[in-house]
C-alpha cells in the first residue's frame, strides 16, 4: 500500500531521530508541500485557508471531510497525524467523495483548527478523524480499531511550594525547611488524588527549583499540573482535590452522532467487536465537535504498551490497512447519504 511509502516519506522531513516537524517550521511547510502533491495526484483541487490549513476538494459531497495534521513534537512518531492524513487522502481518492483537510499546528494546541472555528469556517457537515490510539487499551482488549466516544477534559496550572534558603553544608537536617522535599510530597499527593478519581490523570511535568545552586537549600518550588478526566463532574473533583486554580481549562466533548455511528457500524461491518474508549489526548476532531460539528474519531490499535510521541510509537501494517478500510466504509457512508 503506498500509504506506507508515503508515511516514510513524511518521517524523513525535519532530519535527526524520530519525526521533528514543530509548528510553525519549514519541515511542517515541507509536509504541506509534499501532501498538496498527493492531493493533486489524487485528482482534487487544493485550496489553502486563511489559516494556512491544507484542503483537498472532489466534486462531490465536499462538506465531509477526513483528515488530521501533519506538525509533529520534537522527536515524534511516525504514525501521530501523519496517518490521519495519508489515509484520508487514500480515502476520498476510493470512495470518489468529500475532502481531505490537513489542519496546522495541532501539536500545540490545535492551532488551525481553532482559528478555523473561531474565524467562522465554513465548517464541515462531518468530519472523520483515523489516528493512533497513543495508549494501551486497544492492546489490552486484542482489539485492532477501537471507536472515540470522548476526548477528555483536561485543566493546567501549578502548585508553589515555598521554604527558606540555607547552605547545604551548615544547616542541620532538624532546622531546615527545604521547598523541594515539600514538592515530593505534593508530588506523590497529585498522584494519589487522580488515582481516587475514576478514570483521571494527573501530571507533574515540571519542577522549578529556586535558587538552583547545588549547594543550597531549595527555598521555592513550581510544580506544573496537568490534569484530565473524561467528564466535567470529575474534572472538577480531581481540580478540587488537588486544590489549584486552572489558568487554562478545556471541557470534555463527547461523540454521539452520525459520524460516530457511521464509524461504529463500520467496524461492525468487518466483523469485529465495537470497542469504546476515551482520547486522553487532545485532537481537531474535539474542537470541531465542540463548534457543533459531526465529528467522530477511529483509533488503530498501539503496539509497544501503546508509547506515543516517541520514534518508538508502532502499528501493524495489518492493523492500519484494516483501519484505513473502515474509514472508508464510514466516509463512505456519511458522504452518500443524502
Amino acid at each position: 500500500m503506498r500509504l506506507f511509502g508515503r508515511l516514510d516519506d513524511l518521517y524523513t522531513i525535519g532530519g535527526g531521530p524520530g519525526a521533528n516537524r514543530p509548528h510553525p517550521s519549514t519541515a511542517e511547510d515541507d509536509a504541506h508541500s509534499l501532501a498538496a502533491g498527493w492531493l493533486e495526484e489524487a485528482g482534487l483541487a487544493v485550496e489553502v485557508d486563511r489559516h494556512g490549513n491544507l484542503l483537498g476538494v472532489s466534486g462531490k459531497s465536499r462538506d465531509v471531510w477526513t483528515g488530521s495534521h501533519l506538525d509533529s513534537v520534537p522527536q515524534g512518531g511516525r504514525f501521530d497525524g501523519a496517518l490521519g492524513v495519508v489515509a484520508a487522502i487514500e480515502v476520498v481518492e476510493r470512495v470518489g467523495a468529500g475532502s481531505v483537510v490537513v489542519f496546522r499546528g495541532e501539536e500545540v494546541g490545535c492551532v488551525g483548527s481553532r482559528a478555523l472555528v473561531a474565524s467562522g469556517g465554513p465548517l464541515p457537515r462531518s468530519y472523520l478523524e483515523l489516528h493512533v490510539e497513543q495508549g494501551p487499551v486497544l492492546s489490552t482488549a486484542g482489539a485492532p480499531v477501537g471507536a472515540v466516544t470522548v476526548i477528555v477534559g483536561y485543566a493546567r496550572g501549578e502548585l508553589v511550594l515555598h521554604g527558606r534558603a540555607g547552605h547545604a553544608g551548615t544547616t542541620p537536617m532538624d532546622g531546615r525547611d527545604d521547598a523541594l522535599v515539600a514538592a515530593a510530597a505534593e508530588i506523590e499527593r497529585v498522584r494519589d488524588a487522580a488515582f481516587a478519581v475514576p478514570g483521571a490523570v494527573a501530571t507533574v511535568g515540571q519542577v522549578e527549583v529556586e535558587p538552583g545552586g547545588a549547594n543550597v537549600i531549595p527555598s521555592r518550588v513550581r510544580l506544573s499540573l496537568d490534569v484530565r478526566a473524561p467528564d466535567a463532574e470529575r474534572l472538577d473533583a480531581l481540580i478540587s482535590a488537588i486544590g489549584f486554580e486552572p489558568a487554562y481549562r478545556v471541557e470534555p466533548v463527547r461523540f454521539a452522532g452520525a459520524a460516530t455511528e457511521a464509524v461504529r457500524d463500520a467496524i461492525a461491518g468487518k466483523g469485529l467487536a465495537v470497542v469504546d474508549l476515551p482520547s486522553g489526548a487532545g485532537h481537531d476532531a474535539g474542537i470541531l465537535a465542540a463548534a457543533g460539528v459531526d465529528a467522530a474519531m477511529l483509533f488503530v490499535r498501539s503496539l509497544n504498551d501503546g508509547v506515543s510521541h516517541s520514534p518508538d510509537e508502532l502499528s501493524s501494517d495489518e492493523d492500519v490497512a484494516l483501519a484505513v478500510d473502515v474509514l472508508a466504509d464510514a466516509f463512505e457512508r456519511l458522504a452518500t447519504s443524502r
